[in-house]
């Protein structure tokens, strides 16, 4: 597998937290009471940093070897 073919495989798996995260905003707006929006709120926490990682790893990927392209230091060794 190329590192193309992985950021391609980045991106697909973050299309579900995307959607996910959408919904659980909604549900936020909707939300009645304080226990609900708590856990509304710790969940969207939750996977926030997940969706963000994954975004930036199918950058990296998706762009590893391209000339002058800045790769962040969290994901280099």
């Amino acid at each position: 597998m190329t590192l193309a073919e992985l950021s391609k495989c980045y991106e697909a798996a973050a299309a579900p937290l995307r959607s996910r995260l959408r919904q659980l905003r909604q549900m936020l707006a909707q939300a009645e009471t304080a226990d609900e929006v708590w856990h509304i709120k710790r969940r969207i926490a939750e996977l926030t940093p997940m969706l963000t990682q994954m975004n930036e790893l199918a950058d990296l990927t998706a762009h590893y070897y391209d000339r002058g392209y800045y790769r962040s230091e969290k994901y280099t060794v």
